[in-house]
């Protein structure tokens, strides 16, 4: 029978050196090789710097309750991120910084929600701890429920299941699913390698050498004009 509250305590987990692989790469690379599609809505920002990395862990909660997460906080193992649907609702927190600072102290690796936090500052202060939110209110939360722990949610318009692996930056967030995780970062590696490639041409020649163009301009029949066209 389906219930609107219910709690899985555990998930299979990806293997930490899987999860690694993406330590320090960006997230700009990692959409790139994932059809340039993969990354949660933009209005979902970092309070932070830092990179965010770990396992996810997620949440579904009523708009501004924050009842569930409560509970999560202390299910949640280190190395998880928690990722919370609030269902994009903006006016109503769903945490602040005395919360994060907890799930801090348990080793997890960061808190993503798509609804709202309070207490901005502190929270971004806060090292090696990156916080993702869709906006700041500083009205505080509900209590009362019901919620899901750990089933499929949406995060900024991107499904999320428990143990994908969360990338994030100062771009925005991708999700990754294991399965697909080894290929995804050996393709962000070679894209590093010939990124470094064509900046270490910029920067020693001066030159930055993409045939592509003019066969795209010659492709889309695109007129190129030589010289000054009667003006004066």
């Amino acid at each position: 029978m389906y219930t609107a509250c219910r709690i899985i305590k555990d998930f299979k987990r990806p293997d930490p050196q899987l999860v690694n692989r993406f330590r320090g790469m960006p997230v700009a690379n990692i959409d790139d090789n994932m059809g340039r599609i993969a990354a949660v809505d933009a209005s979902i920002i970092p309070m932070g710097k830092g990179q965010l990395l770990g396992t996810a862990f997620t949440i579904r909660v009523p708009q501004g309750d924050n009842l569930m997460f409560h509970a999560a906080m202390d299910l949640a193992r280190p190395g998880d991120v928690i990722l919370i649907d609030a269902g994009g609702f903006d006016n109503r927190a769903i945490f602040g910084e005395l919360m994060a600072a907890y799930c801090r102290s348990r080793g997890i690796a960061g808190i993503v929600c798509d609804g709202a936090i309070r207490d901005r500052d502190g929270i971004s202060r806060m090292e090696h701890f990156p916080v993702y939110a869709r906006s700041v209110t500083p009205n505080g939360p509900y209590k009362n429920g019901p919620g899901e722990i750990n089933v499929p949610v949406v995060i900024g318009g991107k499904l999320v299941h428990p143990g994908d692996i969360i990338v994030g930056d100062q771009d925005g967030i991708v999700i990754i699913s294991p399965a697909i995780a080894e290929e995804v970062a050996d393709a962000v590696l070679e894209t590093e390698k010939k990124e470094a490639a064509i900046m270490s041409d910029i920067l020693e020649n001066g030159t930055y050498i993409r045939p592509w163009v003019k066969e795209k301009l010659k492709e889309i029949n695109c007129e190129i004009v030589n010289g000054n066209q009667g003006g004066e």
